[in-house]
């Protein structure tokens, strides 16, 4: 596999020709793989032929001036009704709000990421059979302005998680943060009681390494199976002790190695960091760290996930290193989520059903005036990348479920198509490439949200509004964080479902140390930045 960097939405590149999206409800033929003839159904807009999208764009924003070409790419550009990104199974974000709430602060704007508040929660979706997604498209009004704008989810699914006992084996490589940050209970204390629950839950077939860094690493246990030697891994667990500096790059590094040296064929092999991720000495950029260990990545497909503790986490880090490793990560702030992690989800966290995915959404120019989608904003990919495969997308494991939530402004009077959404994946064993597309109508968002008939719908809308409040952004028809915890608070009764009533625990917690509201600026036409 090639070496793979992400390209952002913002790089330079035309948009898709007439067809490129596929429509209907199923892009897939026999062999699962999206035929030619759908790839030239119903494209939203016209190729671009004028420039790079990305240039005319920067130009207006940044005020260059170009001459009369630069004028001309802004006259005749059309809106952009494509929406590509690269999958996100990711709940840290979520996870260190409700931490910091609970510690009586709120999370600083830049931590808060609404595609991990919304993708925190059950959505009810279809399960496909065997490796891939299943597509739900659906939405409901969110009133706003003229109570003409709604909320459209976009659901994906991979097939439900195996038991325990049906998993594959794993060979994992924990390498552990053992800095002076990490010398508190709910730091190097929770990591060892989250290795002490795990220990307990892996099978006999399973195997386990475990090494430790400061200011350098130390393999602290070789790749050791589990059946026979749990006492040795216990042993080797509480024997960690705090030291100096933060090296995450060293860890990494000799984690990787040890991952090699102990992969085993036809088992999950995986490195698990846990950490406050405050990186202080060595390489503290993710780039350079990745690079080191580039070669094990791609030629043994080793992937990275990362398990963030602390009051003080450095969650920008986490979310650098896990995106360009493979990877994906999430927070513990207790032993009940680390059970959670590490026993409940642990299936999901160690499988995968599908690599580089990512999701497109086109939207019909005549019946969408404006759209945004809520997140995402380290994940996007140029529309014209979606089905190159050497462009990265994100990894998913089973029991997953991954939603994209958009803002759309219905044009006045608007009836029909409004969007079809398509995910692409590689198969993790022969990496093929495969598709799946779904679509939605106006009659199917409309529809009244709050006490409408999708109570997902409406745990996944408080969750998103929640989110951009957070960060001090706003969307239209957002209520203020009362209403949202009142809303949360019906909904946990509704659904019988103890996140929804933490969601309206925390939502209650930020209503006291903020209020207000943003309001929207409108944009004019296609994607609102």
């Amino acid at each position: 596999m090639e070496h793979r960097t992400r390209k952002y939405r913002g790089a330079v590149g035309l948009l898709l020709a007439a067809g490129v999206l596929l429509t209907g409800c199923s892009g897939e033929n026999d062999e699962g793989r999206a035929t030619s003839d759908q790839r030239r159904a119903g494209a939203p807009a016209p190729a671009y032929t004028g420039g790079a999208k990305g240039d005319a764009k920067g130009a207006d924003r940044d005020g260059a001036k170009n001459g009369d070409e630069s004028d001309r790419l802004k006259e005749t550009a059309p809106p952009d009704y494509l929406s590509t990104f690269a999958l996100d199974v990711d709940t840290a974000s979520y996870g260190y709000a409700r931490r910091t709430l609970a510690d009586g602060r709120l999370p600083g704007p830049e931590t808060v990421r609404p595609e991990e508040f919304v993708n925190s929660f059950r959505q009810g979706y279809h399960r496909p059979e065997g490796n891939g997604f299943s597509v739900s498209v659906d939405g409901a009004g969110a009133a706003g302005e003229a109570d003409d704008w709604s909320l459209v989810r976009v659901g994906l699914a991979t097939r439900a998680a195996p038991t325990a006992a049906e998993r594959p084996p794993a060979a994992l490589t924990f390498v552990v943060d053992v800095s002076g940050s990490m010398n508190s209970p709910d730091r190097l204390g929770l990591v060892k009681t989250s290795l002490g629950i795990l220990t307990d839950e892996l099978r006999d077939d399973d195997s386990i390494s475990l090494v430790t860094f400061s200011d350098e690493a130390e393999t602290v246990l070789p790749m050791t199976r589990l059946s026979g030697h749990r006492s040795r891994i216990r042993d080797a667990v509480d024997s960690m002790e705090p030291a100096a500096s933060t090296n995450v790059g060293a860890g990494i590094e000799r984690g990787y190695e040890e991952a090699v040296e102990g992969r085993r064929k036809g088992v999950n092999n995986r490195v698990v960091l846990l950490s406050d991720a405050l990186a202080n000495t060595g390489d503290t950029e993710a780039d350079d760290i990745l690079e080191r260990i580039d070669s094990s990545r791609r030629e043994y497909g080793i992937t990275l996930f990362g398990v963030g503790v602390g009051s003080d986490y450095g969650d920008a880090f986490m979310e650098e290193l896990t995106n360009k490793g493979d990877g994906h990560t999430t927070y513990i702030a207790d032993e009940e989520q680390a059970r959670k992690v590490f026993v409940d989800q642990l299936p999901a966290h160690l499988e995968l059903t599908a690599r580089d995915a990512k999701a497109q959404v086109a939207f019909d120019p005549k019946t969408v005036e404006k759209f945004k989608l809520i997140g995402y904003e380290d994940r996007k990919v140029a529309d014209d990348d979606f089905r190159d495969d050497t462009v990265d997308g994100g990894e998913v494991g089973p029991g997953h479920t991954v939603t994209a939530l958009y803002a759309v402004h219905l044009r006045d009077g608007a009836s029909g198509h409004v969007a079809t959404a398509t995910v692409r994946w590689l198969d993790p064993k022969t990496r093929e490439p495969h598709e799946k597309t779904g679509s939605v109508a106006t009659g199917a968002i409309t529809g009244k949200l709050w006490g409408g008939r999708s109570t997902r719908l409406q745990v996944t809308a408080v969750a998103a509004y929640f989110a951009e409040n957070l960060r001090g952004t706003g969307l239209p028809g957002a209520p203020g964080l009362g209403e949202l915890a009142d809303r949360a608070e019906v909904l946990a009764t509704t659904t019988e479902d103890a996140s929804v009533t933490k969601l309206a625990d925390a939502i209650t917690r930020a209503d006291r140390l903020k209020g207000g509201g943003d309001t929207v600026e409108d944009t004019g036409e296609g994607e609102m930045d």
